[in-house]
């Protein structure tokens, strides 16, 4: 397999990685370090702590990999899971908590990330993906039902 159709299948496979990241170690083992984004307050958060341990096992795997210790084409998983990384910051932190004003513009396709993003919030649960996320039919109702009005920067 060439080394760019490995870094899109690496990005790809990241959304289930995340998923589960989410939903059993940060709602899990790790939930006290999470609730503080749930908490927001803004500034450093005990879950950036997250991003930064994910950011470390990363260049440790690209120091292996430029030394020969693994394959090179563990550098093209690399450039993949670093591609999710990165437009998972943008999504998540940049547009929809607003941690940096870069966008001023809002996007319908990010608005609905960040519309099941708010449901997640707001509910403790699903969805628990990020880029694709699943906002199953009930939880879609529920939040329906007790709807708060429009997209605010807290969500």
């Amino acid at each position: 397999m060439v080394p760019a159709a490995i870094a899109v299948l690496s990005f790809v496979l990241m959304e289930p990685v995340t998923y589960l990241s989410h939903r059993f170690v940060m709602h899990g083992v790790a939930a006290r370090l999470h609730g503080s984004h749930h908490r927001g307050g803004g500034g450093f958060e005990a879950n950036d702590l997250f991003p930064l341990a994910f950011s470390a096992l990363a260049m440790v795997a690209t120091f292996a990999a430029y030394q020969g210790w693994t394959s090179r084409l563990v550098l093209a998983v690399i450039a993949g899971v670093a591609g999710y990384g990165i437009a998972y910051a943008l999504v998540h932190d940049v547009y929809i908590h607003r941690r940096l004003r870069l966008f001023r513009r809002r996007c319908a396709a990010l608005d609905r990330l960040a519309e099941a993003h708010r449901i997640h919030h707001r509910f403790g649960g699903e969805p628990y993906g990020m880029l694709w996320p699943i906002v199953p039919a009930a939880v879609r109702a529920r939040a329906a039902r007790t709807d708060r009005g429009p997209l605010s920067r807290a969500s």
